[in-house]
């Protein structure tokens, strides 16, 4: 199957009916999706769409369906559902590191599912992440007193210009730190292995299909990110402590976990628990550097950060869509056949952007009071960690707005460039600029 160009529009216009299927890619439609997530709810509950990987799903965009889908008793999680059309282009990790690390939580259903979760909801009990938030401030504090004074641009003062500056990044000083020592702290992972870990092998959940040139660095990396698994395996194991990792070794010593569950649940701690937080931290800081009013006010009155913190996930989640669920037999979706192992997919964007649900849904409302979103899912598999990431983002954003007066983008907002994941939204970079240093230079 051919693909346009990345180049090239791949989103459909608002002159045009939607095609079947409707393609879910390109710089257009990850810089904005939800003009096209609009038309589709308009159009109806579900949409069969294109992934650039040339898998076809069936995707569920309305609130209401989106909830109705996601506790579907029907829908499963597991891959072996999947039928042979989804296994020839899903893109899948190749064996042995398949079988080896994709049957995490997010992978199984009841019972096993239902096991394997009960392993790892103490370690992000709403209590416990609560009472270790002032150990979270110290460190979003020391990485602002690390950003390097000249990343400002210039003295607020008005003795005269000030020199130009170099746009300080905050993901690579910022939100692409602080998730993962958050991380490491709530897990146990101890700091000369987290000092070891390397983000690029949070790549590895992205799609890149046995064609893709990319796919030798791709498998280069997975079989890395899977000695490192291995390693924090054995040093649990050496010198076992209470954090959620020693008990996860435990559990696989004590026969609740197989070898195979347990590199996966650390797998998926890795990966999953703290890349959606830096991507959420980029989408939040987008929406209300588009929106100084809001900024301001959210500065000045401080008390408001829990309720804009649920707002701005509402308005763009770093959680676009959900992954695979598939039926065991043709049956009707939101009056739709969808046959047997065909992936089934929610757009927790389009549904937390329906207007049935969110009145004016396109606007940051910090006031509002229309109930919860869907960006941390809903039903059985609701995100174990949702409590904690609250908290970080909480930290993280009042951090960032107390201490960088004047916090602004330092380029066009055109220019920022959009992660290309298939599930996931954030920038991969975010230049920003502020009116003066908000602490001493530190050695970061």
């Amino acid at each position: 199957m051919s693909l346009p160009e990345p180049n090239e529009p791949s989103e459909p216009s608002e002159a045009s009916p939607l095609p079947d299927p409707v393609p879910l890619y390109g710089p257009g439609y990850k810089r904005d999706p939800y003009p096209l997530y609009a038309r589709m709810r308009e159009a109806g509950p579900i949409h069969r769409v294109l992934f650039p990987s040339g898998v076809t799903a069936w995707l569920v965009t309305g609130h209401e369906a989106a909830q109705k889908t996601l506790a579907d008793p029907r829908l499963g999680k597991n891959h072996d559902r999947g039928n042979d059309r989804w296994r020839e282009r899903a893109s899948i990790m190749p064996e042995p590191q398949h079988s080896q690390l994709q049957v995490h939580l997010l992978h199984q259903d009841p019972p096993k599912h239902t096991t394997m979760r009960r392993l790892v909801t103490d370690a992000f009990a709403p209590r416990r992440v609560e009472g270790m938030r002032a150990r979270f401030q110290e460190m979003a504090d020391a990485l602002v007193d690390a950003m390097p004074a000249d990343a400002a641009t210039g003295s607020s003062e008005p003795s005269g210009p000030s020199e130009p500056a170099e746009p300080l990044d905050l993901v690579r000083c910022f939100a692409a730190r602080f998730p993962f020592q958050v991380l490491a702290e709530v897990i146990g992972l101890p700091p000369h292995l987290a000092a070891r870990f390397r983000r690029e092998w949070g790549k590895v959940v992205a799609p890149v299909g046995p064609a893709d040139p990319g796919r030798p660095a791709y498998e280069a990396l997975l079989r890395e990110l899977q000695g490192y698994i291995a390693e924090v395996v054995a040093d649990r194991r050496g010198a076992p402590g209470d954090g959620l990792l020693s008990r996860l070794v435990a559990a696989r010593d004590g026969g609740e976990l197989t070898q195979e569950e347990l590199d996966s649940m650390i797998f998926q701690l890795l990966v999953a628990g703290q890349e959606p937080v830096t991507n959420q931290i980029t989408t939040a800081m987008v929406a209300l550097l588009r929106r100084p009013d809001a900024l301001a006010r959210l500065r000045a009155e401080p008390e408001l950060m829990p309720a804009a913190v649920e707002e701005l996930m509402r308005l763009d989640s770093a959680f676009e869509l959900t992954t695979w669920r598939f039926l065991a037999e043709d049956a009707d979706l939101h009056g739709t056949r969808v046959p047997a192992g065909d992936s089934v997919i929610v757009s927790l964007c389009a549904a937390n952007r329906d207007p049935e649900r969110f009145p004016d849904p396109d606007t940051l409302d910090l006031d509002r009071a229309q109930g919860p979103h869907l960006a941390f899912g809903h039903g059985i598999h609701f995100c174990p960690g949702a409590a904690l990431a609250r908290i970080e983002l909480q930290v993280a954003l009042g951090t960032l707005l107390a201490r960088l007066p004047g916090l602004r983008l330092a380029v066009p907002e055109e220019e920022l460039s959009w992660i290309p994941a298939v599930l996931g939204r954030g920038t991969a970079e975010l230049p920003v600029a502020f009116d003066r240093p908000g602490c001493p230079l530190g050695r970061g």
